[in-house]
This record gives C-alpha cells, structure tokens and sequence, in this order.
C-alpha cells in the first residue's frame, strides 16, 4: 500500500480500505483451492479464508478467522512482510499483482473495533496451572493468548511500563501506531491474562521467586535490547545512540524530541528506516541513511525504502563508518567506502546506529544454555535444557519478523501444554 502522510510523527503513514474499496480488492481472489496464500503465512493467519469473508461481505467471519489464529492481528497487518510472504505466494502474482492481503486484513480488524466485536473468550473451568511469561513483545503475547484460550492462568512480567516490547519501543507511529498496538493488547488482557509492570526478571525478581509464586513453567521472550555499536573512535560521544533507545525516546516524547537539524542512520534494515522516517518526523532537516552495502542487498522493505525516499531522506550505500569526531558531542562522522579507496565526511548532529541488536545476559534468568551469540537455545518447540522453561522470538532466533514470533510463541505454548499433561501423567 502506498505511503501518504508525511506531516505528522504520531500519524500512521498508510491509508486503509473502505468498505466498497476492501470488497472491491477481496473480489480480485480467486478463492483457490489450495490457497497458497494460507500455507504462506508463518503464524497461520488464513488469509485464503478471510478474504474470503470479506468476499462474501462476512466482516465479523473475517475478523474471527484472523483473531482467533493471531492475536496480534492489528500489528501484523502493518508490520509483516506481506511482499516475501503471502503475497509473494499469491496466485494472481502470475496474471497482474498480488491481493492486498496485508490491507484486508487491516481492514477485518478495524471493523473488528469499529463494532465492538467480541471474539475470543475462555473455558469457564479455569486449569490449576499457573505459567509465567518474561517480557511482553510479540512472542510472549502470542504464547499468553494461546495458553488463556486455553484454560491456563498465565501473568506477564515486563520490566517496562507498557506492554508490547519493540511493538511500542521500537516501531515508528508512522507504521504501527500506538492505538493499534494497544487494541491487540487489550484483546490478551480481555482474556484473563495478568500484567506486572516495571519488574525485571533476574534483577528485580528471580526465577525462585516465580516459583515460589506458584508458576509451574515459565516461558521467555524478552527480545533483543542490548546496545550494538560498533568499536570505533567517538562511539561515546553524545548524539551517538542505538535504534532502540532512538525510537524509544521517540516515541515517549510523543514526536517532541530534539533530534538536531542533521540526523545520520547507519544500517540497510526496517529498523533504520523507521529511524530516518521518525528522525524526518521530528522535525530533522537532513537525514541520510549510510550503508555499507548495496540497495539490493539491504534487507529493508522496499516500501518503506521509498517512503523514506519521498520524504526527503537520502540513502548512500557501500560506505561503513570509521570515526565520530566532535567535542564532548558529535559533529563528524566519517565513512570509508567499500572500495578501499573513497572516504565521506559527513557534519551531524545525531548518529543512530540501526545495525541490529544484541541479546541481555540470560544468564541472570537462570542457569539456560545459551548460543555463542548470547541466545537461548531452544529447540523448534521452545524447549530449553531446563524442563520448566520455554523460550522464543527474537531471544532465541536472534531477531525475525513479529509474525514469526507470534507462530513461535503459539508453537511455544502447545509445548507447555504437553508439558503440562506429561507431568500429569507421572
């Protein structure tokens, strides 16, 4: 879908279908029978089935099909990869384009609000088993959901003060607004499922304290927060920061923060992206984006490439940095090109490095196997060397799509179940 507004931080970028549009472009389907457009879809949203839906003019039967099989079903629609996944497996691809599926899907869900639909509920007989789940992103909420239309009595600990991890730190307004975030959340807290706030799990409360407290297994999907910057001089200065912190600050100060008149990105992925699209926002004169490969090789979006385009935003590729210079605060910022021949240097007031990130020390949680990376290891199910203790998402597949943690996290806690009835059992 095409990008259109340009003025405003917290505003979403994207229009949505009306009602005759939506109708018009459900139409395009050609309802196949093996709906490869299903198959492709990680978490098991069924566009096949809710396009069809919205077909035959059955919103709340499309809103059922989406929710019922992800309950982030809002966020996904503005997040997820459509392009490299169920519109890539779209029949029509070989006869025009693609359905619109990310956009239909847009649109289920907010008439799914409009109306006040209530579609998921619990068992009444409620389960004994209590499951605690670490962080509050994309895996997490998935697993909670799942484990609470379940029958299971499942808390979230979040050492924030908001639900949605990178859902509400680490995504521009201008792709995932903070409202949509926030209605998928309500539709987990509608279930039963209960929140801790501003508690970090192995610093504020131990793994034994969540025993203690009755949880039987406890499931981690903290994500990715640990700075990466690379080790090169004026690294220290201040400006210098990571995507995290840059997009979180952004988004508290709810578009008011002082980001200078000149704002560097460092990186090729969505995340730096949202970082020049929100620096933009702010109100930044110029910013560019560096990376040191080339345009076909970066693994941004190619939509939200060209909406940062339009923009103003400028995109110099095949050039790494090598040195921040200023004094006490950044001013420079110098690159070598990947030639071995060329140089930039380039005057900044903020230099952002969306180059990914790196996981916090798991270890703290408990004594968990961990990758040469810092991941846990877990294994296809979420299983970790520790019985009681299920990890996915980003801490274990070391930063993916949010449709790939919420399939993660589902999978996750089909596990737990298992685990559950095994114990049972004995």
């Amino acid at each position: 879908m095409s990008k259109v507004r340009k003025d405003n931080y917290t505003s979403e970028a994207a229009s949505g279908f009306t009602p005759r549009t939506a109708m018009e472009e459900a139409a395009r389907c050609l309802l196949c029978h093996d709906a490869p457009c299903s198959q492709g879809c990680p978490a098991g949203t069924d566009p096949g089935k809710f396009i069809r839906s919205i077909r035959f003019r059955n919103v709340k039967g499309a809103a059922e099909t989406i929710r019922e099989n992800n309950i982030l079903g809002g966020t996904c629609a503005r997040v997820c990869p459509y392009d490299r996944l169920c519109e890539e497996a779209c029949s029509r691809c070989g006869i025009d384009k693609p359905i619109e599926i990310g956009r239909l899907q847009r649109f289920a869900i907010e008439q799914e609000e409009a109306f006040k639909m209530q579609i998921l509920n619990t068992p009444e007989n409620k389960k004994n088993e209590k499951v605690a789940c670490i962080g509050s992103g994309p895996a997490s909420l998935a697993c909670a959901a799942k484990l609470a239309t379940s029958g299971y009595l499942v808390t979230i600990f979040e050492s924030e003060e908001k639900a949605g991890g990178v859902l509400t730190y680490g995504i521009t307004p201008a792709r995932l607004p903070q409202n949509v975030v926030d209605q998928d959340i309500q539709k987990v807290k509608d279930l039963g499922v209960e929140f801790v706030f501003n508690t970090k799990v192995g610093e504020d409360l131990t793994i034994d304290d969540i025993k203690d407290k009755g949880f039987e297994a406890i499931f981690v999907g903290t994500g990715l927060w640990a700075a990466k910057i690379p080790d090169i001089p004026g690294k220290n200065l201040d400006g210098v920061t990571t995507a995290v912190d840059f997009l979180k600050n952004a988004r508290e100060s709810k578009g008011t923060l002082d980001v200078g008149s000149s704002v560097v990105v460092i990186g090729g992925g969505d995340v730096a992206m949202d970082c020049a699209v929100s620096a933009k926002l702010l109100g930044a004169e110029k910013v560019a984006i560096y990376y040191r490969r080339t345009l076909e090789e970066a693994p941004a979006n190619m939509e939200e490439i060209q909406y940062a385009i339009s923009l103003g935003v400028t995109i110099t590729t095949n050039f790494a940095p090598a040195e921040i210079t200023g004094d006490g605060k950044v001013e420079f910022i110098t690159f070598d090109g990947r030639d071995k021949k060329s140089s930039a240097k380039v005057a900044a007031d903020t230099v952002v490095f969306a180059i990914g990130q790196a996981p916090e020390d798991m270890k703290k949680l408990a004594p968990i196997e961990v990758t040469e990376k810092g991941t846990i290891e877990a294994d296809e199910d979420g299983k970790t060397n520790i019985d009681y203790i299920f990890a996915a998402g980003d801490i274990v597949n070391g930063g993916n799509t949010v449709v790939e943690a919420v399939a993660q996290g589902k999978k996750a806690a089909e596990e737990i179940m298992n685990y559950f009835e095994k114990k049972g059992v004995k």
